[in-house]
């Protein structure tokens, strides 16, 4: 297997510019071989496809990469094939699973990325590299036909992993809703990725990227934090 992930939790830092946090991550991990990428827009929901391509194109010319989007080619399966590199974006992470269930996505997609193709996926994209949806955040606005993703690697990740609810707010703390997850799914690590943090998984090596530690759970144990930097590699387990 030769995998190459970039696994962004958010494509936007507040009061920084999109996309502009993870610039050079992604510019390292394409390099200059690629020129060409293939963008999955299907996380959209309030604002349309060719607006959500034209916002990626503007950043990732600024880095010297062409960006076509798989909602423009009549057979995306062929698209997927020939692609260089594979970019899948945020939004509603039911939405974006439910267009690729539609389009038979996720076996043309799986061989692809696990034969050497880099992907890289912020929130939902990043959501969509574990074996489940079920650790996302989003509301279920759709039917997804099935939480099956990719399954590129054999833990979960929730994006935009907050440590305390609002003040004011007697609801369940992010931790206890992922506690719950586990309880349910025992025999899987949840990496809580919070804002301005990437994981950087090659093969069965998984670095943490970013100024922020993450938090890792893993049922019948207590979470630990992980600094950036540090291998992860454990996850793969």
């Amino acid at each position: 297997m030769a995998m190459k992930l970039l696994l962004i939790s958010n494509s936007t830092n507040a009061g920084d510019s999109y996309l502009n946090h993870p610039r050079e991550q992604i510019a390292d991990f394409l390099g200059r071989e690629i020129r060409k990428v293939l963008f999955f827009p299907y996380a959209a929901v309030t604002f349309s496809y060719d607006d959500y391509l034209k916002k990626v194109q503007e950043r990732f010319a600024e880095l010297g990469y062409q960006v076509d989007s798989i909602h423009n080619f009549n057979l995306p399966k062929k698209a997927v094939k020939q692609s260089d590199a594979i970019v899948v974006g945020g939004g509603n992470t039911w939405m974006l699973a439910k267009k690729i269930h539609e389009l038979d996505l996720v076996d043309v997609l799986r061989e692809k990325v696990l034969t050497g193709t880099p992907y890289i996926g912020w929130s939902a994209g990043a959501n969509m590299a574990c074996p489940t949806i079920m650790t996302t955040n989003d509301m279920p606005v759709a039917d997804p036909r099935g939480f099956h993703a990719f399954h590129f690697v054999p833990f979960q990740i929730n994006p935009h992993y907050l440590d305390a609810n609002p003040e004011g707010h007697a609801g369940e703390t992010r931790q206890q809703r992922i506690e719950e997850y586990i309880t349910v799914n025992p025999d899987r690590y949840v990496v809580g990725l919070r804002e301005g943090t990437m994981l950087l998984v090659n093969n069965n090596r998984v670095e943490l990227i970013g100024k922020r530690p993450a938090r890792i759970f893993r049922f019948g144990k207590d979470p630990i934090e992980t600094e950036p930097g540090s291998d992860l590699n454990f996850v793969m387990e």
